[in-house]
């Protein structure tokens, strides 16, 4: 859902107070616990393979981000996500990005920077390109940064949030909401289904004038 927020962006010009800005910011529709995470088959800018769902499923878990090259919300956790990615993905966790934003009208999503950011900031995971936008659609994907865990039988465990950080707020970027749902996953314990929805910007679709 949008909601206008008042967020600060970034220093003023001259190093000033913090600047105010209106922007529209989405939430995660919020996926139900238990769903079976549809299947795909995308190609990776990067490498120019293509590749399946199930070619890419975690031994334990697969976490599967849908998020995008300028979104500010996503910038802001790159690294976190990076970060987060490095160490779960040596436990036996999948990690899977999709950019599903509509290149026409946001170029700096293109395959090409895809591709480039991917090897400027030493992805481990693969960074896949969602042209169509139906796999965002079938994952009911809402916002950049979006987040969806599932376990070894792909069924959905959490949906939502990194952590509470965000460009407009002091709270250090940790991963903890996340970390806390892969390690009760990892622990074989369940995961509390009290879970908050991810913040960002909404994934630019097709026939929708660029806001």
């Amino acid at each position: 859902m949008e909601r206008p927020i008042l967020e600060r962006m970034g220093d003023s010009v001259g190093g000033g107070a913090p600047k105010e800005v209106i922007m529209a910011l989405t939430e995660s529709t919020m996926m139900p616990l238990g769903t079976q995470a549809p299947e795909f088959t995308l190609p990776e800018p990067l490498t120019g393979k293509t590749w399946s769902l199930e070619q890419l499923q975690g031994v334990f878990a697969t976490l599967i981000v849908f998020m995008c090259n300028h979104c500010p919300y996503v910038k802001h956790v790159m690294e976190g996500i990076t970060e987060l990615s490095a160490e779960y993905m040596l436990e036996g966790v999948s990690v899977i990005a999709i950019n599903s934003n509509d290149v026409d009208s946001y170029p700096e999503d293109s395959p090409e920077n895809m591709a480039a950011l991917a090897a400027k900031e030493h992805f481990l995971f693969h960074y896949l390109y969602d042209e169509s936008q139906q796999v965002a659609q079938a994952y009911r994907a809402a916002c950049t940064p979006d987040f969806f865990l599932f376990d070894d039988e792909l069924k959905c465990v959490y949906r939502g949030r990194l952590d509470a950080a965000t460009p407009g707020n002091d709270v250090p970027v940790t991963g903890q909401d996340l970390r806390d749902a892969i390690d009760a996953v990892l622990g074989g314990k369940a995961v509390p289904g009290e879970q908050k929805p991810s913040l960002g910007c909404n994934i630019k679709w097709k026939g929708i004038a660029p806001s």
